[in-house]
């Protein structure tokens, strides 16, 4: 009977650490109803799970991501305070291999790499809607100086705008037939699904470009005045990627386009009633492994 309890009371004991860790964890697990950024925005560091882009490009998370190297040959990373320059592997591999291709048909020295997701994706705590999978990156179309720029200076070195003041077009002065084949040469890539750029961007592609088969990729979207949007098609080790519906195979330079030239466009009223905020995506709206892509130790 005393040999019984004492093997009892081992037990008890050495499994006292597996439940204190469990109690830990679900302590540390958020509630369904909090917002997914206040956890996700805090993370800085990778899930060390298989990587895989989980969810829709505005709607997920990313687990086993891979952060692009602050400096490389042909590229140098921005902002590096946000710590948002990981990606999916598939991701990381396209700017590597797109960054190579830049001083070959634009003569740039390289490109300036802007955000890409934070460690774990997911919802961010300033910004982008976007950029929760580790599919999309941004790409300045300011070419990369000849120096290594300090990561102070990253900080506060400004894009240049490629857009004229009154939004109708872009500014010659700035944007040039470079700019033409380093969008051309991330759209030929058979991985990229799309890339968003500013209407007159697109305008001034039309006039370079026009049905060329490449132009159904970039898209007119608000912003991108200074950079271009490059996002990826889902990886196949993702089942649990959701696809964005494709973009067609049409130029875009036609009435799609006239649209974002409209005065109620590049001028819109003031609106009448101040706009409310946007609510915050929460835990329960993101797919159920996110949870434990947030988890992941």
């Amino acid at each position: 009977m005393i040999v019984m309890r004492r093997f009892i009371l081992s037990a008890l004991a050495l499994s006292a650490p597996a439940l204190v860790c469990a109690g830990a964890a679900q302590a540390q697990a958020p509630a369904p109803n909090a917002p997914a950024k206040e956890f996700f925005g805090k993370k800085v560091d990778a899930a060390p799970l298989k990587a895989r882009s989980i969810g829709f490009y505005s709607k997920g998370c990313l687990a086993g991501a891979v952060a692009l190297p602050v400096n490389g040959q042909t590229w140098q990373v921005m902002r590096l305070s946000r710590n948002r320059n990981w990606g999916h592997p598939d991701l990381i591999s396209f700017l590597e291999r797109f960054a190579t291709k830049v001083p070959k048909v634009a003569g740039w020295k390289g490109i300036l790499v802007g955000d890409l997701a934070q460690p774990r994706g997911g919802p961010m705590l300033t910004g982008h809607a976007s950029h929760q999978v580790g599919l999309d990156a941004d790409i300045w179309l300011t070419p990369m100086p000849a120096r290594t720029l300090g990561n102070d200076e990253r900080e506060t070195f400004p894009p240049q705008l490629m857009v004229r003041a009154d939004r109708r077009d872009v500014d010659p002065k700035f944007f040039t037939p470079g700019h033409v084949q380093v969008i051309r040469a991330a759209a030929e890539d058979p991985e990229v699904e799309r890339i968003f750029v500013n209407a007159a961007i697109k305008k001034a592609l039309c006039r370079e470009a026009p049905h060329a088969a490449w132009m159904s990729k970039v898209r007119p979207y608000w912003g991108h005045d200074y950079h271009m949007h490059v996002r990826l098609h889902c990886p196949k080790d993702s089942p649990d990627c959701k696809p964005q519906t494709p973009p067609g195979n049409d130029d875009g330079c036609g009435k799609e386009l006239d649209w974002w030239f409209r005065d109620a466009i590049i001028n819109p009223p003031p609106p009448k009633e101040k706009p409310k905020p946007r609510r915050p995506i929460t835990m329960a709206e993101l797919p159920p492994s996110c949870r434990d892509v947030l988890l992941a130790k």
